[in-house]
């Protein structure tokens, strides 16, 4: 604790008590966030102000910094956005997924914990694949701020990522998250509606693996969201269309042209869509097996596919 003497302590505990009472009941929890709650919402805004950005999962792991007059003001403003529903990761400008803090903001989805499941499954398959081949390509399609693919050749040297997203502001996004992990010399992202990025021929039968977190909530259902989410995320990262497997049925039929012999094709589906969208695998013959992950609770989240 050099530099920080104990009148300094007491006043950082004492100010971030008062904090704790003031915003108790006052602030609002998505259960699709769980790393958010009250006190990492406050430690994280905490670092924020401090000048030291970092996610909610990040900031209850580090020691609260002394803040000066002007970074109070900083954080007092921040938790009023928070109040008001301005998500947390817009307002830190990281957000943590697979143990790493990406940039986030609103030019891309927030990544959710529970896409660590597919993001797990994936890391899981290259780094076997990684065992015998000398690199593992895969491609990340509707990336959004690139979480998932980057994720995957953060863990896994031998990786090579072609990632790509229809929004225009997403693919800057991935860019910077892919220099401040400093992977851009394995990463080549491009703008545009799931494989039409990779159309040339160059591309066909040359991925190990294709991840793809697509949009899956029918656009009915996205009109009824919170407003923390559709105020502030982008339609296209959740309108999956009238029912929520437009996008679906189109990464199941055009991705054996990408895969190599026994590639891997895998997916997160929405709760209750797992089982229906398996039936539809096993009404096409460019696939050889069919598995899936299950979350704690039981559900078919991700869809894992091999060509034959």
């Amino acid at each position: 604790m050099a530099g920080r003497d104990l009148s300094d302590i007491m006043d950082t505990g004492k100010i971030y008590d008062e904090l704790k009472i003031e915003f108790e009941g006052r602030l609002r929890f998505l259960p699709d966030k769980p790393e958010e709650n009250l006190d990492s919402t406050l430690k994280a805004c905490w670092q924020f102000a401090s000048g030291n950005p970092m996610s909610a999962s990040e900031a209850v792991k580090h020691p609260l910094p002394v803040l000066d007059e002007k970074q109070l003001k900083v954080l007092h403003h921040l938790l009023a956005q928070r109040v008001k529903n301005v998500p947390l990761a817009h307002l830190t400008g990281r957000q943590n997924f697979m143990g790493i803090d990406f940039l986030s903001d609103r030019r891309a989805l927030i990544p959710r914990k529970e896409t660590e499941l597919l993001g797990e499954k994936a890391l899981e398959l290259s780094l076997d694949l990684a065992e015998k081949q000398p690199e593992v390509n895969v491609m990340d399609l509707c990336c959004g701020s690139g979480n998932l693919g980057l994720a995957v050749a953060y863990n896994n040297p031998k990786v090579h990522l072609c990632a790509s997203d229809l929004s225009e502001d997403a693919v800057g996004l991935v860019g910077d998250n892919a220099q401040m992990l400093g992977l851009g010399d394995r990463v080549r992202i491009r703008r545009g509606n799931l494989f039409s990025a990779f159309q040339d021929r160059s591309y066909y039968e040359c991925f190990d693996l294709i991840i793809c977190n697509p949009p899956y909530i029918s656009s009915a259902k996205f009109k009824k969201m919170e407003k923390e989410i559709a105020a502030h995320e982008p339609v296209l990262a959740f309108d999956g269309g009238k029912h929520g497997f437009k996008i679906i049925y189109e990464l199941i039929d055009k991705a054996p042209l990408y895969l190599k012999t026994c590639g891997w094709l895998l997916f997160e589906v929405g709760l209750g869509q797992g089982e229906f969208i398996a039936r539809v695998f096993e009404s096409t013959e460019k696939y050889h097996y069919c598995g899936y992950v299950k979350d704690l609770k039981g559900d078919i989240r991700v869809l894992v596919l091999q060509k034959k």
